[in-house]
């Protein structure tokens, strides 16, 4: 999948539609959205709890699929694949980050970050290609203070800890987008400040495009554009943030 260089948004939605079933009937949470990202470009997604921020993310990362309307990722529809090959988008162009933290108990915080590169390749490549993408998961874990926590498992790390070994994982994929569900939320004011500048610094820095919900308006307020939603609908879009 090849990046949008100008040529339209980097991903979009387009006339979104998802509900579930509740009781006797369908509970509509998305009416009709429309949500494009730029090449670059860093959205805060706000609104009340269910307003839908969490279902639009999921299916912009393609763990849902919609009722109506369309994904684009580079221009290219991506919501109607197969599953196989939304897995695979996934695990090549998308990378996600959860409130909560969903590290494997039972692997170290490089093995976390290992994980989606070690199920891309088959036993074969995976023993030509490890040694790099070794170097590659330190390097990240490093980036994010955590150097020397590399064989420490997630019951032995801080909350912030298990978030950055999340975000390094999210990352060593090298992701078109990265798609963040409250990735503060489950943190102390502090921690969840340090984990919102690493997530800024990845935007300016290297020109992540960046899609964040959030139900705080100080945490939306960092991003460069805001999104909000109302009753499953856009209800207002602000240029800036600033």
């Amino acid at each position: 999948m090849s990046e949008s260089h100008g040529r339209g948004p980097l991903l979009s939605v387009h006339g979104i539609r998802k509900g579930y079933r509740s009781g006797g009937g369908t509970l509509d949470v998305l009416r009709g959205v429309d949500f494009t990202l730029d090449a670059g470009d860093f959205v805060a997604v706000v609104g009340q709890s269910g307003s839908g921020k969490s279902t639009l993310l999921h299916l912009m990362g393609l763990l849902d699929v919609p009722d109506a309307g369309e994904v684009r990722l580079a221009g290219s529809r991506i919501d109607h694949l197969p599953a196989a090959r939304r897995d695979r988008l996934r695990n090549t162009a998308i990378g996600m980050v959860f409130q909560a933290y969903h590290l494997l108990p039972e692997l170290t915080a490089l093995e976390n970050v290992l994980a989606p590169l070690m199920v891309r390749h088959g036993v074969l490549e995976w023993l030509r290609t490890s040694a790099a993408a070794r170097d590659t998961a330190r390097s990240l874990l490093d980036r994010f203070g955590l150097g020397e926590r590399l064989r420490h498992k997630p019951r032995q790390l801080s909350g912030g800890e298990m978030q950055r070994v999340a975000i390094a994982r999210a990352l060593v994929t090298r992701p078109q987008v990265l798609l963040a569900d409250e990735p503060t939320g489950n943190l102390d004011e502090a921690t969840g400040a340090g984990i919102l500048d690493a997530i800024c610094e990845l935007n300016r820095r290297d020109g992540l495009s960046i899609v964040l919900v959030t139900h705080d308006a100080s945490i939306a307020h960092r991003a460069n554009r805001i999104v909000r939603l109302a009753a499953g609908r856009v209800e207002q879009v602000d240029p800036s943030a600033e």
